[in-house]
């Protein structure tokens, strides 16, 4: 019988392994965005964004924890269960409509005068429709359609390659997949949060990404997603950054280290 400590370390072989284990899929186009330092982003998609208060407010405090002189305006536009032809973004954009006041100090209404509403939009299709056998030509026709009505109104279109349901890990490979191919067809940036989802597991399974029902994101997955989105649309490193959602000071290190190595690895950041 092996021992306890030779068996401890082929358990870290094994996870070593898996976490870096190559997936198939198409190396992706497009590697940085256009600007290279978005000040603004729409969120478009379902509750893989809106769980815990919403993914772009984390995304925003990890800019301003990095840079407190970045500008950055984020807005969620989720639907529960939606898919991509779920949401109508031609209307997102309509003049005078998003974006139009916020409130400033003492409650005041400020009526913004904005040259332009959004730099980025990052937008994710249902956790299963760009795999699912009935859905995977609607994500294909959406993200085209969507995409090219963000670049009539002057943003970049991006697509948020989302995570395999936690008792279904098969499909990391399968989602990594569809979403570098149809953002190669549409030259649309994609970030790699699936692909940081297995990593950190194999790197870290004692660290629950997901809720109970195996699909939505823990606090530490909704994290570990920001991360990835800060680190694609920056392409810098978040290790380090203050801001840690209130986690564990090592388990953010941690969930930061996964992001950036995830984000070089998949665009080739030397």
């Amino acid at each position: 019988m092996k021992s306890s400590k030779t068996a401890g370390v082929l358990v870290m072989v094994i996870l070593l392994t898996f976490a870096t284990a190559a997936f198939a899929y198409e190396a992706p186009k497009v590697t940085q965005t256009k600007p290279p330092a978005p000040q603004s982003a729409i969120f478009i998609g379902n509750s893989f964004f809106y769980y815990n208060n919403s993914m772009h407010g984390h995304v925003r405090n990890i800019i301003g924890a990095a840079d407190k002189k970045q500008a950055f305006r984020g807005t969620s536009l989720t639907i529960n269960g939606s898919g991509l032809d779920w949401h109508n973004v031609e209307a997102y954009f309509q003049p005078n409509g998003i974006g139009r006041y916020s409130f400033v100090a003492d409650n005041k209404v400020k009526f913004n005068k904005l040259d332009k509403l959004f730099d980025v939009a990052i937008m994710m299709d249902c956790s299963q429709c760009p795999v699912h056998p009935d859905l995977k030509g609607i994500f294909a026709e959406y993200a085209k359609k969507h995409s090219d009505t963000v670049r009539k109104h002057g943003a970049e279109p991006i697509l948020f390659m989302s995570w395999a349901y936690s008792d279904a890990p098969e499909m990391t490979e399968q989602l990594a997949d569809a979403y570098v191919k149809v953002g190669n067809a549409n030259d649309a940036l994609v970030i790699p949060a699936g692909l940081a989802f297995a990593k950190s597991i194999a790197l870290r399974p004692d660290l629950n990404l997901y809720v109970p029902d195996k699909r939505h994101p823990s606090l530490m997955g909704t994290y570990l997603a920001a991360n990835v989105v800060y680190a694609s649309l920056f392409r810098k490193s978040p290790v380090g950054n203050g801001y840690t959602a209130g986690l564990d000071p090592a388990v953010a290190k941690h969930l930061q280290t996964v992001a950036w190595d995830t984000v070089k690895d998949f665009f080739k950041i030397q």
